[in-house]
């Protein structure tokens, strides 16, 4: 049955003011570039009140701003527990990554923790054999990787490989490093090791979160297969994309109100280009996805 909370349609037009909700950003614990308390007192400058960090493979910096002890959140902000999955497999179609928004899990989840922990492991995998690659290439990057360090536990990802590539000179721009070196079909491209979509859904929900496509601008065209992904447990679309226009917004949320999906969005903050506030500038986003998700997670307002 469709979902009350995912019947709004997709707003055309930008909302009065600023963006308060952002649903997906990124920082060092995985491929970003600001520390957890860095980024949260950005998002709290820029206005936000409702912020998930979703780094890739892990809840590093959920854990570490809610610790007993940790760094006091600034006034006014709710900071939802979230995750990024890149699921391994072509459930889209040929050449479209699925990757998985996670809101809500139980951060002391011991089963889930030790299925971030294989994914990063995979990933420290992945990373290194693509290091290994530009070094045979002649652009090696283990002095810039040092200076870059150390990465501890963190989820190893392409964007920190090609910061190193700018640092050494052997790129201009992380979209440069991956057009020519680290994009599938590149000389540098290692394939993915890990969860499938079905297998990083069901974690997902297995520790009490929700799952939700990430950045599929052309859900229109892949309404079979994500109606399939909700079968398996799907039950967020993500209609608010920094990158999104006018056009993808109102046909994801079509898809998300045809499915009986709940709509999320965010920025999708990595640091790269420009400022977290600028980022945020960009984002068109119904403040109302906010309490949508609290909803549909079960948890009252203040507590995501």
């Amino acid at each position: 049955m469709p979902s009350r909370h995912a019947a709004r349609p997709a707003p055309v037009d930008p909302p009065a003011g600023p963006a308060t909700v952002d649903l997906h950003s990124h920082t060092r614990r995985s491929d970003g570039l600001l520390e957890p308390h860095e980024l949260v007192e950005a998002a709290a400058a820029a206005g936000v009140r409702t912020l998930a960090i979703s780094d890739h493979d892990t809840i590093a910096a959920y854990r570490e701003l809610t610790a007993p002890g940790g760094p006091d959140l600034p006034p006014g902000l709710e900071l939802v527990c979230a995750i990024e999955i890149n699921a391994i497999g072509a459930a889209l179609g040929p050449g479209v990554e699925t990757h998985l928004l996670g809101y809500g899990m139980d951060p002391a989840d011991p089963a889930f923790e030790a299925t971030l922990a294989r994914q990063r492991g995979a990933r420290r995998v992945r990373f290194e054999r693509m290091a290994a690659r530009l070094r045979a290439l002649g652009l090696g990057i283990d002095a810039e990787l040092e200076a870059m360090g150390p990465f501890g536990d963190d989820a190893l990802g392409r964007p920190t490989i090609a910061r190193a590539l700018i640092a050494a000179g052997h790129a201009t721009s992380v979209e440069d490093a991956f057009e020519r070196l680290l994009s599938w079909g590149r000389p540098a491209y290692v394939a993915r090791d890990g969860l499938g979509p079905r297998e990083a859904i069901a974690a997902i929900r297995a520790a009490g979160g929700l799952a939700s496509l990430a950045h599929d601008p052309a859900a229109a065209d892949h309404v079979a297969a994500i109606r399939d992904l909700r079968e398996a447990g799907l039950r967020g679309l993500e209609v608010f994309h920094r990158s999104f226009d006018d056009a993808a917004r109102a046909a994801t949320g079509a898809v998300a109100a045809e499915l009986g999906l709940v709509r999320t969005g965010g920025t999708d903050y990595h640091g790269d280009v420009g400022t977290y506030a600028e980022a945020l500038a960009e984002l068109v986003i119904d403040p109302a996805v906010a309490t949508d998700l609290r909803a549909a997670l079960g948890v009252p307002s203040g507590r995501p």
